[in-house]
């Protein structure tokens, strides 16, 4: 695994995008390619598949869309934009695989890569797939680590993924052998506002009580008297935070909250319960999401024995330049501490990392 080129640039159609991504990407070769694009030219992706390998010479890719895609530093959004990365991996050392649709395509998916197991894999996958959630899960018994890492395709229009052709639906990615060195973290966009708390009442995705007691009543308490004081600041800002069982760190998955009765004392948010879970309520604003990237970058950073080669970065939809600020986000962030290395990413209507599905998260994969 050597030989890492990336390039990126937007432009005024796909053509003009693509062109100039392929100046800096150069003519280098290599055997697997990760390519990105905007949503505004998803019905371009094709062709921009096709220029890519013929003037690379590269015949793996894959990739998805979003409403924005990144590179080291930069982020583009809402114009057409390309980015791409290639790499020199050894030809045993990965597998793409693609039109994982259900436990049973995931059971039976070809993923060794030569005659070696998958050790982990890069995946994308389309949010409209039904129980998301459990074929995530289901696809990372298939890897040696347990661990996957990717996003869901947002798009306002074609949900198109990438996996040597340009498809849609499932799940679709490459798988690696433990011959490819790998780094990862995730980090939180959001944190903490109050203690966990336990489920003791649900029904569904509506929250009923916690820890014995009506679940608005709690919820008032646990945010505070400013934003108990006018609900309406609360969309957007507060969030539960459904505790991970069995993590060691505190992990949790930020869900929204979707409707709250205030006479029936009842709150309902995006994604199902049971009793006995563990929830704490959260807030997503710039500066704990700032202070959270920071943590994660100074973590992977010290696990490391030398410098990053290249890396993939994955972040939500509701981060980057909208949470950060212009020209202040997450990618300069990871440029400061990692330098101009190749890094090539989208923002997504959904993280993976590991064997979870989380949201309003980044997640940051470095080669070695």
């Amino acid at each position: 695994m050597s030989g890492f080129y990336y390039g990126h640039a937007a432009g005024a159609d796909w053509r003009e995008a693509a062109d100039r991504s392929l100046q800096q990407l150069g003519t280098n070769g290599g055997t697997l390619g990760f390519l990105y694009v905007t949503d505004v030219i998803a019905d371009h992706y094709a062709d921009v598949l096709d220029l890519m390998r013929e003037k690379t010479g590269v015949a793996h890719w894959v990739g998805a869309t979003g409403i924005g895609v990144c590179a080291n530093g930069v982020e583009y959004m809402d114009q057409p934009a390309v980015v791409a990365m290639t790499g020199q991996f050894d030809d045993d050392s990965f597998r793409v695989f693609s039109g994982v649709a259900n436990d049973q395509d995931a059971a039976k998916v070809a993923l060794e890569c030569g005659g070696s197991a998958p050790n982990f894999a890069i995946v994308h996958a389309d949010p409209q797939t039904q129980q998301m959630d459990k074929l995530v899960a289901a696809l990372a018994k298939r890897v040696e680590s347990g661990f996957l890492v990717g996003g869901l395709v947002s798009s306002r229009g074609t949900a198109a993924q990438l996996a040597d052709s340009v498809s849609e639906g499932g799940v679709s990615g490459v798988a690696f052998s433990d011959s490819v060195i790998i780094a990862t973290r995730l980090t939180q966009g959001c944190s903490p506002i109050g203690p966990r708390r336990v489920v003791t009442g649900c029904q569904r995705n509506v929250l009923i009580s916690l820890d014995n007691k009506p679940a608005f009543d709690v919820f008032l308490e646990d945010i505070g008297e400013k934003l108990a004081g006018d609900l309406n600041r609360v969309g957007g800002h507060v969030f539960a935070g459904l505790s991970v069982a069995g993590s060691d760190t505190g992990d949790y998955l930020a869900r929204n909250l979707v409707g709250i009765d205030t006479q029936s004392k009842l709150i309902a948010i995006g994604d199902y319960l049971k009793k006995g879970d563990g929830l704490m309520f959260c807030r997503r604003d710039a500066k704990t999401a700032r202070d959270d990237m920071a943590r994660m970058l100074e973590s992977i950073q010290q696990g490391l024995y030398s410098r990053p080669k290249a890396g993939v970065y994955y972040s939500c939809l509701g981060r980057g330049e909208a949470l950060f600020g212009k020209g202040k986000g997450e990618l300069k962030m990871i440029q400061d501490v990692f330098g101009d290395i190749p890094l090539v990413g989208f923002f997504c209507n959904g993280e993976i990392s590991h064997n979870r599905l989380y949201g309003y998260t980044g997640v940051l994969t470095l080669f070695i």
